[in-house]
């Protein structure tokens, strides 16, 4: 049983559409460009992500019995991603999960591929569909919030950064606030979500 109630970060994309009225609001009447990369480079991000996952000396982290096929599509995404060539990566991953569509751990690993496209709202979908079909606990579990999370960090410095180019005034300040209010509290969740992905044993005496 999980020791903290699940957040409800399907409220996220509502958020995102309080980011994306913003964006609109601040440019006028055209609609807002493609949304540039702002922050730690992807690698770093996905570093982040993949270091929260490791397992304690004392955690279980199972490894399921996987098919062949899909084992050899697999250690050709990390190949391609150590190329630098998160296309092909993705490409892999994707007849991977063609074969295993229920494979939270494929899914992740799918997800962290789509940050090193910079396709941040792809990878927080794929992760919270991981999730969604996962143990709901153990170092994979703290992937799958930790990749949520840089989805909304992400979209927090793009807030705080249109904010700082050009200043706010009226109904635009407080939608912007608004959204950046709900941002803040779907990250405080994701963190109490990623908390309860770890279980503690009982105390020692």
């Amino acid at each position: 049983m999980n020791r903290f109630p699940l957040p409800s970060v399907r409220r996220l994309p509502f958020a995102c559409l309080a980011l994306a009225a913003v964006l609109v609001a601040a440019c006028g009447t055209a609609p807002p460009a493609p949304q540039r990369w702002v922050g730690p480079a992807p690698e770093m991000v996905v570093a982040e992500i993949r270091a929260v996952g490791k397992a304690a000396p004392d955690e279980l982290d199972v490894q399921p019995l996987r098919d062949p096929m899909v084992e050899d599509l697999r250690e050709q995404a990390v190949a391609a991603e150590r190329a630098r060539r998160p296309a092909d990566a993705a490409a892999a991953l994707d007849k991977a999960l063609a074969l295993s569509p229920d494979d939270p751990a494929l899914l992740q690993e799918r997800a962290e591929v789509a940050v090193l496209q910079q396709d941040l709202a792809e990878a927080a979908t794929l992760a919270r569909r991981a999730f969604d079909i996962g143990a709901k606990v153990g170092p994979l579990c703290r992937r799958h919030w930790a990749t949520i999370r840089q989805r909304i960090a992400f979209d927090l410095r793009v807030l705080d950064e249109q904010v700082a180019e050009k200043p706010l005034k009226g109904e635009k300040l407080d939608a912007w606030t608004q959204a950046r209010e709900a941002l803040a509290r779907e990250g405080a969740e994701a963190v109490q979500a990623q908390t309860a992905c770890t279980l503690t044993g009982p105390p020692r005496y």
